[in-house]
């Protein structure tokens, strides 16, 4: 049994291994060797296995499932790496990144196998334990990692291993900036700082951890840096200066933020030669530029790998280059020169010996402005170049710079800039003169002006002017005066003869060309001279100045427009421009031109140095409103018009334009104005004034129609120019008289009728009083308007309250008739009325007594007859009281009917006994008196 077994086990590889070949799918390869080792520097766990022999001879393709714990963890990191096998049979290794520091806590690996055609996995390897520091007995708590550099923006996990059987009570950043969090789990924290950010340089980031006891070794500190990883070298190239020294230079880009040991390694390495070029870096920190150099010695061609490094990163730059291509020579020195008044010949020397270099020149004008030459010569040691056409006595400024003649690379720096000036030389160019000739008594003052052409030069440090005049027939006696050159004008004297005036410019070497002027002669020119006679044109100006024209004429050779820049002040500052034959017109402009000033030119003909007087002209570069305020001197007024009169303007004061014309405006005080044939205009204050415009400067008088009478009037005259009115309105005030047609029909229109209607208005009062009389009525009344006065909305008076108003009968038959009368029954009786306050009471007066009217108000009981007044309501009663009279008492006695209000009865008692003659009818139109309501006395109440 023994026996069958032990062939089984050695059949059982030949058959396995034949099967890999065969049917490699169904197999498995479980891992024969396996070890899991770190690394602390950089912080890796190192696993590292093996298969059978047999895998690697049948060059299996193969995946591996390798899982990372951690000791207190339940967290499993797992990852696979899949690999084709090989003959050599060398072990497989996997790197592991750990995000927590490998000392702070154990870690066990275990790894199982397939073949990537198989779909079963072999058993897991048992676990692999790498030990941290948390097993081990320290002496007091330490933090893992104890330094490090962390790249900004990125996180870090950091612990902190305290002491057997003690506890993490704290563990915390300085930095309250960082975003961190912790745990701690007995023995051991946990701290994560997460997107940390740039600190100023050599600012770590300080840790600190805890122990729940006050002891020194209670205590732990840390630090960790936080930086960028280098840039790639920037601009890396390399060069000689003297075919010496080799020096490379770069830029090294953005400041990392890493100082110290932790800062940016800068290597250079050479590729043909496999080996470290033997340089020192040097870096400036302002520029971030960074060089090396290194001496040639036989080798032409390198190949420099650059690389930058610190602890998050390393870049690298290449450069391949043959020395002799890469010459830059070193700037040219000790700079002389030779020089004429027309010629510069400059000279330099040069450090870079046994170089063949090609220099060039660049030369600066006095304006500014530079040239560039390029010099032929390539000498070794000394080099020059010529420099032709300079103007005399000009100072210029002068620099070289030179590059490798053969593969040429780059220019040297510039040397020191060269100051030169050429030597003086006559001056070149004329003097343009000019004059102005006033008649004097036996002559004429001739002011003379001069001014430097364009292309005239002193060509000297000082130059003076030489002016000489002489008479054109006798030029024997001629008069010569020397001006430095702080002038450009004199006046001399000169008889009627004609002169000739030379000036010329003249410095040390020599002087210039002579400017000729003839002056001609006074006699028989007096005219010409005199140029009042001329006719000023008007011109316009624009906004690049003044335009003059002028008539040409073929006889002159050239023309002169002279003009003041300063009109107004003494000396003017005569100006003058000359032009040629061809030309017709002009544009002057002049920095001294300002807007409101009046300037005047005159147009000469020139020919054969003699000038002549053509055209006048005046005008403003722009025209600006008066400066004065036109005075109304007289007025004549009408009832429907007004005429103005007004004063020339001062001609002082229109040198601000040319007077066009002027402007009135008129408008009632008291409202808008709306007149026939004017313009309305809306003053500043908002009111509407009537305008007229008189385009006639020459106008002194102007009448506005259709005024209205009797009405106050404000006027004003202002005078514009091209530039505008006068910018204020001083008004004059006028009172149109009074239409006397107008009160002959207001008299009959208005007051006439007005009178008419007054008097039938009077008159219809007079005649109502007459014929018809007002009846007083009680609801009238202002007495009545008392409560007591009142029943109901009925105003009463009761007689017992007032004596009611009677008549006076003297006829007794009369008045027995009308008391009859009265009492006559109309309507049913009441028991008790009341009787208003008026009756009519007819009394028989003394018969020696003359007929007449008597309206006293007295009652008089022993000689009148009362009745009652029935008028004054439809229902009277009458009522017994205390204060009555007798009459009145015994009238009350007898029952009395209340008739209603009926006034036949009273014009039947007139009317019944009808006098039959007029003496009878007198007699009783004289017998009746009405004595008013008005006049009541009150008994027993005063109201």
């Amino acid at each position: 049994m023994m026996n069958h077994f032990m062939i089984l086990a050695v059949l059982l590889p030949l058959r396995t291994c034949h099967t890999a070949y065969s049917q490699q799918g169904s197999l498995m390869f479980p891992v024969t060797y396996f070890n899991v080792s770190k690394d602390l520097a950089l912080q890796h766990l190192i696993v590292e296995w093996d298969v059978d022999k047999t895998a690697h001879d049948a060059e299996l393709a193969m995946s591996f499932e390798i899982q990372v714990h951690r000791a207190d963890e339940a967290t499993v990191w797992t990852d696979f790496h899949n690999v084709t096998l090989n003959k050599s049979g060398k072990p497989l290794h996997w790197i592991w990144d750990s995000d927590l520091p490998l000392e702070c806590m154990s870690h066990s690996v275990r790894i199982r196998s397939k073949a990537e055609a198989s779909k079963i996995w072999s058993q897991w390897s048992p676990w692999e334990t790498v030990l941290g520091l948390d097993a081990s007995d320290n002496y007091g708590p330490k933090i893992f990692p104890e330094e490090k550099v962390i790249e900004e923006g990125l996180g870090i996990t950091l612990c902190c291993i305290g002491r057997k059987g003690q506890i993490i009570k704290e563990f915390f950043l300085s930095d309250s900036d960082v975003n961190y969090f912790n745990k701690t789990n007995r023995q051991i924290g946990l701290l994560t700082a997460k997107n940390v950010t740039l600190r100023g340089a050599s600012q770590p980031v300080s840790v600190f951890c805890k122990e729940p006891c006050s002891e020194e070794p209670c205590y732990a500190h840390a630090v960790f840096f936080v930086g960028r990883p280098p840039d790639t070298p920037g601009d890396f190239s390399c060069q000689t200066r003297n075919m010496t020294t080799v020096t490379c230079t770069w830029n090294q880009g953005r400041d990392t933020y890493l100082y110290g040991c932790h800062s940016s390694k800068h290597t250079l390495f050479d590729e043909f030669s496999q080996n470290l070029v033997p340089c020192t870096v040097s870096c400036s920190e302002q520029s971030s530029q960074c060089s090396c150099s290194w001496d040639i010695g036989q080798q032409r061609i390198y190949n420099i790998t650059l690389t930058v490094e610190n602890a998050l990163g390393r870049k690298t730059a290449t450069e391949a280059f043959d020395v002799t291509h890469r010459i830059y020579p070193l700037p040219p020195f000790q700079l002389w020169e030779e020089c004429t008044d027309t010629e510069i010949k400059l000279h330099w020397n040069h450090q870079n010996k046994g170089i063949e270099l090609f220099c060039q020149t660049e030369v600066f004008q006095p304006n500014g402005k530079a040239e560039l030459y390029n010099g032929s010569d390539t000498q070794l040691h000394h080099t020059s170049i010529t420099l032709g056409g300079r103007q005399p006595f000009t100072k210029y400024t002068a620099r070289v710079r030179c590059g490798a003649a053969k593969n040429f690379w780059r220019w040297s720096e510039w040397s020191k800039a060269q100051t030169i000036r050429t030597k003086e030389a006559a001056p070149s160019g004329k003097v343009d003169i000019w004059r102005e000739i006033t008649p004097v008594l036996r002559g004429r003052n001739v002011t003379l002006f001069w001014k430097e052409e364009p292309g005239f030069r002193a060509n000297a440090r000082s130059i003076s002017y030489e002016i000489t005049w002489e008479k054109v027939e006798d030029s024997s006696k001629a008069e010569c005066i020397s001006l430095s050159s702080a002038y450009n004008s004199t006046r001399i004297f000169i008889d009627n003869h004609p002169y000739r005036i030379t000036i010329m410019a003249k410095n040390n070497v020599n002087s210039s060309l002579p400017s000729i002027l003839i002056i001609p002669g006074a006699t028989g020119t007096e005219k010409m001279l005199n140029d009042s006679e001329l006719k000023e044109e008007k011109v316009n100006g624009t906004e690049d100045g003044i335009l003059i024209s002028w008539e040409p004429r073929h006889t002159y050779d050239s023309y002169v427009i002279d003009w003041c820049s300063f009109p107004m002040s003494q000396p003017c500052d005569l100006q003058w421009e000359r032009f040629g034959p061809n030309t017709s017109s002009a544009l002057i402009n002049s920095a001294a031109f300002v807007p409101g000033v009046r300037y005047n030119f005159r147009v000469y003909g020139s020919t054969a140095n003699r000038a002549s007087l053509l055209e006048k002209k005046t005008g403003f570069l722009k025209e600006q409103p008066p400066e004065f305020c036109t005075e109304v001197k007289n007025i004549e007024l009408s009832n429907h018009a007004v005429t103005l009169f007004w004063d020339p303007c001062p001609t002082n004061k229109t040198d601000c334009g040319f007077l066009r014309g002027y402007c009135i405006y008129v408008s009632p005080v008291q409202e808008d104005c709306n007149l026939k044939g004017s313009i309305k205009h809306v003053h500043s204050d908002g009111s509407v004034l009537c305008k007229y415009t008189i385009e006639n400067p020459e106008e002194r008088r102007y009448t506005v129609k259709h005024l209205t009478s009797n009405t106050k009037y404000k006027l004003a005259v202002v005078a514009y120019t091209g530039g505008g009115e006068f910018p204020e309105l001083n008004f004059m005030y006028i009172d149109t008289p009074l239409d006397s047609d107008m009160m002959y029909l207001l008299v009959l229109l208005v007051i006439v009728p007005s009178l008419i209607v007054a008097i039938c208005i009077w008159k219809m009062k007079w005649v109502k009083e007459g014929c018809c009389p007002v009846i007083p009525t009680p609801n009238k009344s202002k007495v009545l308007s008392f409560k007591e006065f009142k029943i109901g909305s009925e105003k009463v008076l009761k007689i017992s309250d007032c004596t009611p108003d009677t008549l006076a009968v003297d006829n007794k038959v009369e008045a027995q008739k009308l008391h009859l009368q009265s009492l006559m029954p109309s309507t049913p009786t009441e028991d008790k009325t009341d009787v208003h306050n008026s009756s009519w009471d007819y009394h028989n007066e003394n018969e020696n007594e003359n007929e007449k009217r008597n309206f006293t108000s007295t009652p008089t009981p022993q000689t009148h007859t009362w009745f009652e007044n029935l008028a004054y309501s439809s229902h009277l009663a009458v009522e017994s009281d205390p204060y009555q009279l007798p009459e009145t008492l015994e009238t009350s006695k007898a029952e009395v009917s209340a008739v209603p209000y009926q006034p036949q009865y009273y014009l039947s008692i007139l009317n019944d006994d009808a006098p039959s003659s007029p003496g009878e009818a007198a007699g009783r139109k004289t017998s009746l008196r009405y004595i008013s309501q008005t006049d009541v006395h009150c008994i027993g109440r005063r109201l």
